[in-house]
């Protein structure tokens, strides 16, 4: 059998997750049947799973994927940055994550795989971008950077649900919200020496 080139094989490995994502946008992930995946993708079981050895690692690079690409857009871009990539996604593939939702509350096993995928550089670039805006005066800093992270998280969590139920977020409102939240205050401190 003849060796396949580092190219081909990334190559192949874009043609199924293309096809695997537009499959789980369609179909949902309990929709998305072996048959189906091979439809769309254009491969037979035995070429996709080749690379992947379950559905359940086909999604998985996914949505890994998906996170890296959002938090990479934070760390060069800045939050709003990262919240308008998510309202740009499509809303058929964002329903799929709150299909698996249930399944990450539920199934322990898939829980620490999802984790598992977590880029502890990507956490660590984050953090240090976030402190480098705290530092430079454009994001409050009485908070600690996790606690933003778990602010903002929770806006594209809402957006994410807004979007997958069909309804047009008001994304303006919201950023305009977000950054007023997470714009430089005065501390206590401060306020209390002025006001004395």
């Amino acid at each position: 059998m003849p060796r396949i080139s580092e190219e081909a094989k990334a190559d192949r490995i874009e043609q199924i997750l293309d096809g695997a994502r537009r499959c789980f946008a369609r179909h949902g992930y309990e929709g998305a049947t072996v048959v189906r995946l091979e439809r769309e993708i254009g491969l037979s079981r035995g070429a996709i799973f080749n690379w992947f050895p379950k559905k359940e690692d086909i999604f998985v690079e996914l949505a890994t994927r998906d996170n890296w690409r959002i938090n990479q857009l934070w760390i060069d871009q800045g939050f709003e940055a990262a919240i308008r990539a998510v309202v740009e996604e499509d809303p058929d593939w964002l329903g799929v994550y709150l299909g698996v939702a249930h399944r990450l509350r539920t199934d322990a096993a898939f829980r620490e795989r999802w984790a598992a995928r977590e880029r502890p550089d990507g956490q660590e670039q984050l953090i240090a971008r976030m402190r480098a805006d705290q530092a430079a005066g454009i994001l409050r800093d009485d908070l600690e950077p996790e606690q933003i992270g778990q602010f903002v998280g929770v806006i594209l969590d809402g957006l994410v649900i807004h979007l997958a139920a069909g309804f047009d977020p008001p994304l303006e409102s919201v950023l305009s919200l977000v950054k007023d939240m997470l714009a430089p205050r005065a501390t206590t401190r401060t306020r209390s020496r002025r006001s004395s």
